[in-house]
């Protein structure tokens, strides 16, 4: 087999296979006698009708069978000689057979090469999850103008009875609970998020642009969904997505630059990930082990 390869930009490659001709007629040899055991000719008992017969009838479909055994073949033998690492499916163009011979091309997307040292001791801080009486009361006029309809309600006993209490000290106490559920959620994002936003200004890499655009339709899809539930006319959709659009670039071109980061720093680690277990997850419990809290002001 011969390989070219080229470097087309700091992510994209492409490279140019050619197969042996003794390789290509091993595989049509191979293909062929499959096809013998199963196809039926006129004439001839099942599994004994003549090579050059097969030939005259199914040359097509044999060739179709080559190909689809052998581009895939050799396209991994070539990433493994060259040691590249995809990170999709890639894009196969210019298949041909001429003389014997397969040559096809293979223009494909690699991981990036991420340069990240300065990873632990990365500086924390988690803002408290006690809520204020300020947040409390903020809650239950919000529940007074849901209850009320516009109209005053009076927070009492019975404003608590409507809703499922049997006192209105119970109300304010599951309140209360929730709410630190709901800052206890927000403080944990908010912690990562200032481990993610260290590494994305310590990190140099080169976002693959395929990544982009194949993540970026999967999140457009998800809005287009939800906008079409909701009602609105194709004129106010449309008019929504381009508004969003400019934004939703940004968000998916970091959530990539993240997650290649934690990747790359899982590998440096040598974190074990299991198959059903989310890199992300575990790298981030590793950077969080490693890090500095310092004291909410």
């Amino acid at each position: 087999m011969k390989l070219a390869v080229k470097k087309l930009d700091a992510n994209r490659w492409e490279l140019k296979f050619e197969v042996p001709r003794e390789r290509v007629s091993e595989k049509f040899d191979k293909v062929y006698e499959e096809l013998g055991k199963v196809v039926k000719v006129k004439g001839f008992r099942q599994g004994k009708v003549p090579r050059h017969i097969l030939e005259s009838q199914h040359n097509r479909l044999a060739r179709e069978e080559v190909m689809k055994e052998l581009i895939p073949e050799v396209y991994q033998e070539g990433l493994e000689k060259e040691k590249i690492r995809p990170i999709d499916l890639p894009e196969i163009l210019d298949v041909n057979i001429n003389e014997g011979k397969v040559t096809f091309t293979a223009k494909l997307d690699v991981k990036p090469e991420v340069k990240i040292s300065d990873y632990k001791k990365i500086k924390v801080t988690r803002k408290s999850s006690t809520v204020t009486t300020e947040e409390l009361n903020k809650t239950l006029e919000f529940f007074k103008k849901g209850q009320g309809e516009g109209k005053e309600v009076t927070i009492d006993d019975a404003f608590a009875h409507g809703l499922g209490f049997p006192s209105l000290e119970e109300f304010t106490r599951s309140l209360t609970r929730q709410l630190e559920i709901d800052k206890d959620r927000h403080n944990r994002m908010d912690v990562e998020n200032q481990v993610a936003e260290h590494l994305l200004k310590k990190a140099q890499l080169t976002t693959p642009a395929s990544m982009v655009k194949k993540q970026l339709a999967h999140r457009l899809e998800d809005i287009r969904r939800r906008l079409a539930s909701q009602g609105l006319s194709p004129e106010e959709n449309r008019k929504k997505e381009e508004e969003i659009l400019p934004q939703l670039e940004g968000s998916v071109e970091k959530d990539i630059r993240i997650y290649l980061i934690l990747d790359k720093i899982a590998e440096q680690e040598s974190i074990p990930v299991k198959e059903n277990e989310n890199l992300a997850v575990k790298v981030m419990e590793f950077l969080l082990k490693e890090a500095e809290w310092e004291e909410a002001k």
